[in-house]
């Protein structure tokens, strides 16, 4: 086994930790890399902020060089070099230098397949101009500086509002750029559910970058005599035409998968390449890892395609073990993602209410707002938290969280949970560290344990924000039960006010034929109000995340109904 030689197409993220892992394994075997572009391991998830110049040095984003590679590991990487086919029946690779136009054939005893994604490019008119350009890789931000120099860009129009859509429109709105951020779905990032997702929406036009969502774009057009634009005029479904300086097609991506198919290897429904639980694909002497892989939700079973570098890495190790002869299970992904939008965070872990809902799965969800860390320290800020759980065990389904600090550290710990298949009891029984500038003695974490743990021992019903506007005043009572100074600012229209301390002393004021639904602004008050009056036998239940939930889910919806209807500057 020792004297084996792997092959592996395509390096960053799990091709380049294939190589390295391998060669710790066995010093004797023979290595090879190929990569097609000039760079065989490179931050990509730097690129945006190299843009923005947060990263400023361009070569902080190699994490390797061919050079280093072959010093550290002895490893042979040889970049700019194209796999052009794959001969399964002589175990051979078909290799195009595209500097040189030189091809030639490399033989090999197990092939990793590391091909990635790629931007996903539809055949919108127009899509080919000059000045539209993706986000993948180093060539492409050096041509997106280049351009946005020499044109003296100052309006970008970002097709996309994924991870690279939203980091890019924050960092060209660092440069001092006019942005529009169109999407064709009713929200940004899809992995989050709409309430969560408007808190991004909010922090974008905050910061002047105007949305278009519900907005497919039509065609890119070639300015009219009228219309200054350097790159073209992005034309909406709705006939809104944005002149652009620039444009960033963030779309998407699609697996590189081309040479498995040509080579007979299988292809799932999804078009990433088919491996088993050991990463081995159809042909046993082929596997692949990352972006071009299809692999199993960890949640929800399914097959799925997560393109992030986290999993990649870990496949990366894994196959490499199994080539020396380990029987290592990648086990399946949560899709545990972050992401930073000018002051704002948002993250997710495991599946979201959506999913859950499309493959009509029954569920418990929650909603709460705590304070990052303890209030009585200078400079809390709440969190918005959503999680989702199995509604007879309380097992862990999902989780997001959105907010100015640490999410990183809350999304990090439910990720875990959910690895572990811990219940909501288990939340609300963890230790976790506790200073006044980093947490709470009951963490965030610890709350929304204890929060859905009331749902699942069916301690106090709870109501959706979104099923508010379908509660029938005959039968229910909305109860804000929030302060005079909150209520003015804004309340669900319909609902009683009886502020939470006069309660007790009002509590005959209440209609006893209807069911009580009790919110204030983050959901602790009302919780205790809905113990008060099911004690009282009053059926009540809880408005999960209250009125701030509310608010900024029925604010977003209304915009996102609204497509010509995009605030910020023009």
């Amino acid at each position: 086994m020792s004297s084996q030689r792997i092959v592996i197409v395509g390096g960053v993220a799990g091709g380049a930790t294939a190589a390295a892992h391998a060669r710790r394994l066995s010093e004797d075997a023979e290595i090879l890399i190929f990569e097609r572009g000039p760079y065989v391991s490179f931050a990509n998830c730097g690129l945006p902020y190299y843009i923005g110049e947060e990263i400023e040095d361009r070569e902080s984003l190699l994490v390797q060089t061919p050079e280093g590679l072959h010093r550290r590991f002895n490893l042979d990487v040889r970049v700019n070099s194209e796999v052009v086919s794959i001969d399964p029946a002589t175990r051979q690779v078909e290799v195009r230098q595209r500097e040189t136009g030189e091809v030639y054939r490399e033989r090999y005893d197990h092939l990793i397949l590391s091909t990635g994604a790629g931007p996903l490019k539809p055949p919108i008119p127009g899509i080919e101009r000059p000045g539209h350009f993706t986000v993948r890789g180093i060539p492409d931000v050096e041509a997106i500086l280049e351009w946005t120099t020499t044109r003296k860009a100052e309006r970008a129009v970002v097709v996309g509002g994924g991870f690279i859509g939203l980091e890019m429109a924050e960092q060209l709105r660092g440069r001092g750029m006019k942005v529009d951020l169109v999407e064709a779905l009713p929200q940004v990032m899809a992995p989050l559910d709409l309430e969560m997702a408007a808190w991004l929406q909010q922090e974008l036009r905050s910061h002047e970058v105007r949305l278009h969502l519900n907005e497919p774009v039509q065609q890119f057009d070639t300015p009219g005599e009228d219309e200054t634009a350097q790159a073209s005029v992005v034309v909406l479904k709705s006939g809104r035409r944005l002149p652009a300086d620039l444009v960033i097609l963030a779309l998407g991506v699609r697996p590189e998968t081309h040479l498995a198919k040509e080579a007979g290897v299988r292809v799932g429904d999804l078009g990433g390449i088919r491996v088993n639980e050991f990463l081995q694909t159809s042909d046993p002497h082929i596997w692949a890892v990352g972006d071009a892989i299809e692999v199993r939700h960890w949640v929800t079973g399914e097959w799925t395609l997560i393109p992030l570098a986290g999993p990649a890495h870990r496949q990366g190790r894994i196959v490499t073990e199994n080539i020396f002869g380990a029987s290592m299970k990648f086990e399946g992904v949560l899709g545990t993602s972050i992401v930073r939008v000018f002051e704002m965070t948002a993250a997710a872990t495991g599946a979201s209410e959506k999913t859950l809902q499309r493959l009509q799965r029954p569920y418990g969800v929650v909603h709460l707002h705590p304070a990052a860390h303890a209030t009585y320290y200078p400079g809390a800020h709440r969190l918005a938290m959503k999680v989702m759980f199995d509604p007879g065990n309380g097992t862990l389904l999902g989780a997001q969280v959105v907010g100015k600090e640490g999410v990183d550290k809350r999304i990090d710990v439910l990720a875990t949970a959910l690895k572990a298949r811990m219940t909501v009891h288990d939340l609300e029984e963890l230790e976790l560290a506790y200073a006044p500038p980093f947490g709470a003695a009951k963490d965030p974490v610890n709350l929304a344990g204890m929060v859905a743990q009331h749902v699942v021992h069916h301690d106090i019903g709870v109501v959706q924000w979104h099923e508010v506007s379908h509660l029938d005043p005959k039968r229910f009572l909305l109860l804000d039960v929030r302060d005079a100074v909150e209520r003015e600012e804004g309340t669900i229209p319909g609902s009683l006010h009886l502020p939470l301390p006069e309660l007790r002393e009002r509590v005959e004021e209440l209609p006893r034929d209807k069911e009580i639904v009790a919110f204030c602004q983050t959901g602790q008050r009302s919780y205790f109000a809905c113990r008060f009056l099911a004690q009282k036998g009053f059926r009540v239940r809880n408005l999960s995340g209250s009125y701030r939930t509310w608010q900024m889910a029925t604010r977003e919806q209304a915009l996102a109904a609204q497509p010509h209807s995009t605030p910020g500057p023009s």
